[in-house]
This record gives C-alpha cells, sequence and structure tokens, in this order.
C-alpha cells in the first residue's frame, strides 16, 4: 500500500472552505425574508420586533445576521424592552490568507495519486490558486449569489463565548480558535503548483467552485424548516 501524505494545511484549507460554503448557503436566504420571519415570530408571542433596513448574512463558523436598528417590546404592549443600533457576528481570523482549495481540486489530486505510479513516500501541499482573506472570499460569495455578505474581525475570547453560548463543545471552540489564529497569524498564506503538477490542471479558483456550485447552495425560503428560526 502506498504511503501517501497530505499535508494538515491542505485539510485545514478543506475545512476553512467549507465554512466559507456554509456562508454561501446562508447568503442565498433573502434579507428581507429574515426579517419578515422574525417579526412574524415575535409577533406570535405577542412583541413587536422592529428592524430598520435589511438584515446581512455574516460567515461562518459564527454565523449570523448583522442588523440594523433594531427594538423589541415588552410583552402584550409597545413598551421598549430592549434597543441596539447595530448587531454583528464575526469570525476570528483577522486579516490572514488562506490558499483556499476547492475538494475537487484534492478530489483529482487524489484519485491521481491511487491510480498512478511514482507517489510513495510524496507529501503534498495542496491549495488554491491564490491565497486570499475572510475579506476576499466575503466579497466573491457577494458577487456570485447577488446578496451582501460581509466579514469582520472579532476577537477570540468574544467568538469563544458566542460558540460556547450557540452550544458548540468546549472541544471544538478550542479547535477552531487554534485553527483560526494559525490563519490569523499567516500559516495559511501559502500558495502551491501541487494540483497542477499531479494532475495537470489549475486548481479551481473559489469564484469558479462558487459558481459551478451554486445550485446546491440555493435554498427556496419557502422550503427552509421550521426549525430555522
Amino acid at each position: 500500500m502506498r504511503a501517501i501524505k497530505f499535508l494538515l494545511f491542505g485539510i485545514a484549507a478543506l475545512i476553512v472552505l467549507a465554512a466559507a460554503a456554509l456562508g454561501a448557503a446562508m447568503a442565498v436566504v433573502d434579507g428581507q425574508f429574515v426579517k419578515t420571519r422574525l417579526e412574524a415570530a415575535m409577533k406570535a408571542k405577542n412583541r413587536t420586533l422592529k428592524i430598520e433596513g435589511v438584515p446581512q448574512v455574516k460567515l461562518f463558523p459564527v454565523a449570523g445576521l448583522a442588523l440594523g436598528k433594531t427594538s423589541l417590546s415588552e410583552p402584550g404592549g409597545d413598551k421598549p424592552f430592549l434597543s441596539f443600533d447595530s448587531a454583528e457576528v464575526a469570525v476570528p481570523a483577522g486579516h490572514g490568507r488562506v490558499g483556499f482549495v476547492a475538494a475537487s481540486s484534492v478530489a483529482a489530486v487524489a484519485a491521481q495519486v491511487l491510480t498512478s505510479p511514482g507517489h510513495e513516500g510524496a507529501t503534498y501541499v495542496l491549495t488554491g490558486p491564490e491565497a486570499l482573506r475572510f475579506k476576499d472570499v466575503a466579497a466573491r460569495i457577494s458577487a456570485v449569489f447577488a446578496r451582501q455578505v460581509d466579514y469582520t474581525d472579532q476577537p477570540a475570547e468574544r467568538a469563544r463565548e458566542q460558540m460556547l453560548a450557540n452550544g458548540v463543545s468546549a472541544w471544538q471552540t478550542d479547535g477552531n480558535l487554534e485553527l483560526f489564529d494559525w490563519i490569523r497569524q499567516g500559516g495559511a498564506d501559502t500558495v502551491t503548483a501541487a494540483v497542477r503538477e499531479v494532475t495537470g490542471a489549475d486548481p479551481s479558483p473559489v469564484q469558479d467552485w462558487l459558481e459551478d456550485s451554486r445550485a446546491d447552495f440555493e435554498v427556496p425560503p419557502l422550503d427552509l424548516p421550521r426549525s430555522f428560526f
């Protein structure tokens, strides 16, 4: 059996790209629809929720909505219970760059390695064609899905608090923070030619991968599960 080694970098880049994919899936949910559902949910509880503007989707792993000025009434009346000007959830990755690699590119390398000789003991650092910040990925998702998707840096401790509050295990929370600290420190800022060297084809850029996978991410609002909100 061939000893095939794929550096942790390639795996981590896949995880982060999957995170961006989740952000894309959320991005196609219309902000006005989200606003309407939230307001209706509060009305059913005999409270009034008012959100100015249209909510914007934020990126994983601490995924959520960016809201404009928002107010919520006391139960059974119009007396304000709380009010705030804005709210957002961000990713603790700083402005570190990642050589995001598409799953299809990794699969192509794996297929070639498993079906051809000469790869015994080899180590391949798999990346996409460019190292991008999460801000750059957010811009590409916005362009592909015609939805505003933002990225904002966030302190690690705040991210920890939110992940734990959202039910993420302490073990997984620590792992997420370690991964994003690695990105923040520049550990993932690498681009290699390994995909082309092994397969003879260039790796897929993030935007092309999003375009090709768009149908997989599109979720008609009316088909959302009841538990979505």
